[in-house]
């Protein structure tokens, strides 16, 4: 017990020692030993690692995730250390929107297969967002939140230690001043050795472990490539899947059902010619060129030409002819036909056809 009694009376006494200490630097009644400035340099490079570092994970994550409520919810999660749930993107519920308009509307008509296939698009995209959000957040906002929670923690708990040491240093350098009897400033300086002593010791320790930042430096910096490299990933998979569905829309018409087109006095059905959805795309005005120059001069021949089906086609009266996708067809003009149209034979069926849902064969 007297052990325990003495020990918490010297504990209080070096805590009122420091406070004392620390009481007149700043009141400028004592001097303050300071850090050499190779040491000071360190702790300013540390500083600014930490506040820029969580700057950056800041506008990461806002990146990433630009939902502060959600944002929010995980880190909640990510506290308790339970799963967060899994959501759905809104690429995936532009998609799925998408997807079951164009059910509804028919997969067999040219908007619903429009839809349908940019659904799986938006779905596709959905997919890529999730992956590049899970590998930034495993290579590179867990580096960067790992520094901040273990490495810079360390070093600021060594740096308070160091503080500590500096304290009773300079208490100690004090007290010597003060000292008059032999017997007391011999005390004190046996005191001011050790407390040198301890604070070199630590002033060691907090320089090596501040010198471990530059290497942490080192480590963002694979981080960041890593990020660099998810990004572009990303960025290329989504202008690859847009490529990829603009040349599926290129060839879709931009059509009216026929079946829905007023009638004309006199009953006589009117047929509108058919303008595919290339027309307005960029990167395909040279392959349009190319086919109109094919009908061209299928028109100034006066011959008959292979071609393919790209899509389906009702026909909307007894003189056109009904198409499916993908079937080959004999095709022909004749003399004062609409240039939007060519007479089609399939067989011994014979009626028009639009020129857009065709592709001619060498």
């Amino acid at each position: 017990m007297d052990f325990n009694v003495k020990r918490l009376a010297a504990d209080a006494g070096t805590f009122l020692s420091r406070a004392v200490q620390f009481t007149e630097e700043k009141l400028g009644q004592a001097e303050k030993t300071e850090l050499d400035a190779h040491l000071e340099n360190l702790l300013v490079r540390a500083e600014n690692t930490k506040m820029w570092t969580e700057k950056i994970m800041k506008q990461t994550e806002v990146v990433l995730q630009p939902n502060p409520n959600v944002r929010l919810e995980e880190f909640v999660y990510e506290k308790l250390e339970k799963k967060a749930p899994t959501r759905v993107n809104n690429h995936d519920l532009l998609g799925q929107s998408m997807i079951e308009s164009g059910n509804d509307f028919g997969p067999g008509t040219a908007y619903g297969n429009a839809l349908i296939k940019c659904g799986e698009t938006q779905k596709q995209i959905g997919g890529a967002e999730r992956e590049f959000i899970q590998s930034s957040a495993l290579n590179f906002l867990t580096p960067f939140r790992n520094f901040l929670e273990g490495d810079f923690k360390t070093i600021l708990k060594e740096r308070k230690l160091l503080q500590v040491k500096r304290l009773d240093l300079d208490a100690a350098k004090t007290r010597l001043k003060k000292a008059r009897m032999p017997d007391a400033r011999a005390a004190a300086e046996q005191e001011l050795r050790m407390t040198q002593s301890e604070f070199d010791r630590q002033a060691e320790i907090t320089r090596l472990l501040l010198e471990g930042v530059g290497s942490t430096h080192a480590h963002h910096l694979r981080c960041l490539n890593d990020f660099v490299e998810a990004q572009t990933t990303y960025y290329a998979q989504c202008y690859q899947y847009m490529v990829d569905l603009q040349k599926q829309l290129g060839s879709f018409p931009s059509t009216f059902s026929n079946n829905n087109q007023s009638s004309v006095s006199g009953g006589a059905s009117v047929s509108v010619p058919t303008i595919p959805v290339s027309a307005s795309l960029p990167g395909v005005s040279a392959g349009r060129a190319a086919s109109s120059g094919g009908f061209n001069e299928l028109r100034s021949s006066n011959g008959s030409r292979k071609a393919r089906v790209l899509y389906d086609y009702d026909a909307a009266s007894s003189s056109e002819l009904s198409l499916l996708a993908d079937e080959v067809i004999t095709v022909s003009c004749i003399p004062g036909m609409d240039s939007d149209w060519l007479m089609g034979e399939r067989g011994t069926q014979k009626g028009k056809v639009p020129i857009t849902y065709l592709e001619l064969l060498n």
